[in-house]
């Protein structure tokens, strides 16, 4: 049984930013599983299934609030590239 998470916000917000209210709450919720999914909480599947899309979606998705697709320190990519 899926869970909720109730977000209270002022009434104007969406249209502050020229949005329509499912649009701004999809932003809200792609900003949170973002978030998740970059702090390594959630991996890109299970932030999917948050916002019930898949995960190629998602990670296109990601451009829109400005978060990577791909999480790598120069230390991870090194190794990476070395061990491909």
């Amino acid at each position: 049984m899926p869970m909720q998470i109730l977000v209270n916000y002022p009434e104007n917000f969406p249209d502050v930013l020229a949005e329509t209210r499912q649009e701004f709450e999809f932003e809200a919720k792609l900003a949170m599983a973002a978030k998740l999914f970059e702090m390594k909480r959630l991996s890109s599947g299970q932030a999917a299934q948050m916002l019930g899309m898949n995960r190629v979606e998602f990670l296109l998705a990601l451009h829109r609030v400005g978060t990577p697709a791909i999480n790598l320190t120069e230390e991870e990519l090194l190794s990476d590239i070395r061990n491909a």
